[in-house]
This record gives C-alpha cells, sequence and structure tokens, in this order.
C-alpha cells in the first residue's frame, strides 16, 4: 500500500478512480461532505471502496461533531461541538466528562456502523483568544489541563465505538492567527508549554495529525508538516508519541509546492501518511504514483491501532446513550 490517504471525487467512484486505487492501493480513503447524500447511497460507495481497497486499508472521516461532521441529520444523529461539551464541563466537571465520552461513543459506534475505521478526531488545541476561528468551538476549552481531559475522555469513547480515533492538530494549532486552509500561520512564542500539553498527556492515543504550523522557535524555515526537526524533536521525541502519524491535508494553502512535492515533504519529516483530500484526478495521481509503500514500522503502528480499536470496542445502545448525553449536557 502507498504511504497516502486520498479523497475521492463524488458520491460513486469513477471509472478512473477504480482503476487509480487498484493500480496504486493507498493505505486509505477519507470521505467528505460531497461523497455523502444519504445512508443508502453511502452504504453501496463504502462496498465498492471495501472491493477495490486492499484488505488493510482505512477509510476515514473527519466527525468531530458541531462544524466539522460529514454525517449529518436528518439521516444520522447530530454531535454537540466541543466547545459546548468544555463549557459544560466548566459547569460541572463530571458532567463535561460524561458527555464528552458519550459523544465520542456515539459518534465511534455511528462511524463504525456506516463503514468507517478512522475518525479524524478529538480537537486537542487550546483555544486562544484572537487566534483565527478555524479552531474556536472545535476546540473544548481554554485551559489546557481541561482540553487534555476532555479530549482523553471523548477519544476513548471514539475507541468504545469500535474506530481508531484521531488526535490533532499536533503539536498544538490554538494559537495561529490565520486559517492555515488559506495561508501558513506563524507563532513566534517560544514557551509552547500550554499547546504541547494535551497532547503529551494523550500519546497513547493510536493516531495524531500534524499542523501546518510554522514555530519559529522550533523550526523557522518549516511548517511542523514538513519539518523533521518539529517530527522528530519534539512530536516523536519530547512529546513520545510512537503511534500512527498522518499529515493535515496537503491541499490546504498554508503548503506552497505541487502536491506530489508536499507528499513527499512530508513523508521525509516524519509522518507515516501523507493525506491530500480534494479528490481531483490529477492531483490524487500524482501523489499515489509518488509515494512511496507504507514503511514496516508504519505498518506495525497501523495494525497496533486496528487491534486497539477491536479491543475496546463496548456493545452500545445509542439511543440509550444519546438520552444519557442530554442529561449530562442539560438539555433535558
Amino acid at each position: 500500500m502507498k504511504a497516502a490517504i486520498v479523497g475521492i471525487s463524488g458520491q460513486e467512484l469513477t471509472a478512473g478512480e477504480r482503476a487509480l486505487l487498484r493500480a496504486c492501493p493507498p493505505a486509505g480513503v477519507i470521505l467528505f461532505g460531497r461523497n455523502v447524500a444519504d445512508p443508502l447511497q453511502l452504504a453501496a460507495l463504502v462496498a465498492d471502496l471495501r472491493r477495490v481497497l486492499s484488505a488493510g486499508a482505512v477509510l476515514a472521516v473527519d466527525q468531530e461533531g458541531g462544524r466539522v461532521a460529514r454525517l449529518r441529520p436528518p439521516h444520522w444523529l447530530g454531535h454537540p461541538p466541543a466547545g459546548a461539551i468544555g463549557a459544560r464541563f466548566l459547569e460541572n466537571p463530571a458532567a463535561g466528562l460524561r458527555a464528552a465520552w458519550l459523544t465520542g461513543a456515539l459518534i465511534g459506534g455511528q462511524c463504525l456502523g456506516t463503514g468507517f475505521d478512522v475518525v479524524c478526531a478529538p480537537v486537542l488545541d487550546v483555544r486562544t483568544p484572537g487566534a483565527s476561528d478555524v479552531v474556536g468551538d472545535r476546540a473544548f476549552g481554554e485551559s489546557a489541563a481541561d482540553v487534555a481531559r476532555l479530549g482523553r475522555a471523548a477519544a476513548q469513547g471514539l475507541l468504545a465505538g469500535g474506530v481508531q480515533p484521531v488526535m490533532k492538530h499536533a503539536p498544538g494549532h490554538g494559537r495561529a492567527r490565520v486559517d492555515s486552509h488559506e495561508s501558513l500561520p506563524r507563532v513566534e512564542a517560544n514557551d509552547l508549554e500550554r499547546d504541547f500539553s494535551p497532547f503529551r498527556a494523550n500519546m497513547d492515543m493510536p493516531w495524531a495529525m500534524t499542523a501546518h504550523i510554522l514555530y519559529t522557535g522550533l523550526d523557522p524555515d518549516r511548517p511542523a508538516t514538513l519539518s523533521p526537526l518539529v517530527i522528530g524533536r519534539v512530536i516523536r521525541g519530547m512529546m513520545g508519541f510512537d503511534g500512527v502519524l498522518v499529515s493535515d491535508d496537503l491541499a490546504m494553502g498554508a503548503l506552497q509546492g505541487d502536491p506530489a512535492a508536499r507528499a513527499l515533504g512530508a513523508l521525509a519529516a516524519g509522518c507515516d501518511l501523507a493525506l491530500y483530500c480534494p479528490g481531483d484526478a490529477e492531483g490524487t495521481e500524482a501523489v499515489l504514483r509518488a509515494c512511496p509503500d507504507v514503511t514496516s514500522r508504519a505498518a506495525g503502528r497501523l495494525r497496533r491501532s486496528r487491534v486497539l480499536a477491536a479491543a475496546r470496542r463496548l456493545p452500545l445502545d445509542p439511543d440509550r446513550m444519546a438520552a444519557a448525553r442530554d442529561r449530562a449536557l442539560g438539555t433535558v
């Protein structure tokens, strides 16, 4: 399998996509709102993807709750943003932690039942006053300690639902003053303990996603996704993360260069997998043909993550859990 996760263009595979995924099998496919219409359509697409992809490939989705959700009402249960859970935690810590776990478990069970095995959540960025709202209410709050606790609860819920959680965006996106989808944020601060600590506290999570942030005190030349210094010394070194490390979407405006060069740069910096999301035929093919196969170390990390999710899965009653979450959030 190629060391890449890629998007597709629409609600069904095109003939070209099917041929490319067979010729250059990726480590996974990630789906977005453009790929989802209703349960019947999604089930058919997932079944088609599973027929085409390699046995060990993952199907991933961004399903944080709030504004970042690909499975939405009326076909699927809606979920609150992390910020609402964090606000409840400030009122009642036990209720907030319960709501975080239940939301994770509900999302996990929902996604597993739909055919996904990797969910790109929770967000462990710490909300910072004056920063871009690209994080905003996607963060659990402004306290690093609270974010660490609530993020762990949400991740444990996702595992209970049977999926592999991805903490994002390491080593911390909360200070960014511009949207990395559009341009490269620069963080000049040298004391980044507040940003790092939620990730360090959750280093046993199976997956992490990098941030397209230039931390000038760590590497003045390269954003974290492309920086061997940030990945090697901070994420793998100081933080001690030994799970699957995937880049954020390499098509974002924060980065420069063609898609293949971006993917190779992320892998050279230390990412296990390059993530390329737009689903455009030219860029997707360039990434898949350029990327090498998954390394043996990365393959081992992927196996461990699958085993962990299977071992942590619990029998869950979504109706009872949804009612319990409403009570925990104080909405009933």
